[in-house]
């Protein structure tokens, strides 16, 4: 395409010359012939660049937030192996290798006590503020559209690898996926919950760790809180039953 473009360049050239001429130009001085042909060559050469530019297709800039050349995926958090997508037609493509980015120390500048948790759902995010004007900040999963909620409470209770027993709700709504849920799971690796749990208040939500950890940094859950297995221990070690708990979004 670009040759076509460069061809027709020199035809329209020559066109430009001859309309000149045809208006009189050329029995103008040559030099000031000249200097009005570059002028009008000189706003072709520009309309091509303009016209090279829309044609060429745009690279994706993508920022590598590990230094194995993972991507970093902002919107959901988490990192992505190279080659792999998260596109709406093939959403598990790379479900099993994406990794949740790292706990870490951040800034924090609220005005929250020491110990509180504040989850930004939007952000799949939990900070743990620590006092000193820093927080350890851990990628979530968080409840997907129309599941998600928000509020304040405080931790009522912590288990070490709870049991489940999934709430008449959940049970009713995938029954009508055609999917039976048991009534009781017992802790373990296979528990949904995973290695630890703090309970929220009298309510059924929980922060918990997972056995699908590539689910952390999505929208997936029926409305609790989700992090690695790794990252719930770290964080129930961290934190007793009575301090508050914040969920925004």
């Amino acid at each position: 395409m670009e040759r076509g473009i460069r061809e027709n360049w020199i035809i329209d050239r020559k066109v430009v010359r001859r309309r000149l001429r045809e208006n009189g130009v050329a029995r103008r001085d040559n030099g000031v012939f000249q200097r009005d042909a570059r002028r009008c060559e000189a706003v072709i050469v520009s309309a091509i660049i303009l016209m090279i530019m829309a044609v060429t297709p745009l690279r994706a800039q993508t920022g590598g937030y590990d230094p194995r050349t993972w991507i970093f995926e902002e919107e959901a958090n988490v990192l992505l192996a190279p080659g792999d997508t998260m596109s709406p037609e093939n959403p598990g493509s790379a479900d099993r290798h994406r990794e949740p980015i790292p706990k870490r120390v951040v800034n924090y500048s609220g005005s929250e006590p020491t110990g509180t948790i504040i989850v930004n759902t939007t952000a799949k995010r939990l900070d743990l503020v620590l006092g000193g004007g820093k927080a350890m900040r851990y990628s979530v999963g968080v409840g997907r559209e129309g599941l998600s909620w928000s509020g304040r409470d405080r931790v009522s209770a912590k288990k070490h690898w709870p049991d489940w027993r999934p709430p008449a709700e959940m049970r009713a709504r995938e029954k009508l996926k055609g999917r039976s849920l048991p009534a009781f799971v017992p802790g373990g690796h296979n528990n949904p919950l995973g290695a630890r749990a703090l309970y929220i208040g009298s309510t059924l939500y929980r922060i918990h760790g997972t056995n699908q950890p590539w689910t952390v940094g999505t929208a997936t859950s029926s409305g609790c809180i989700r992090l690695t297995n790794e990252d719930i221990v770290d964080l129930y070690e961290r934190v007793p039953v009575g301090v508050g708990v914040i969920v925004e979004n």
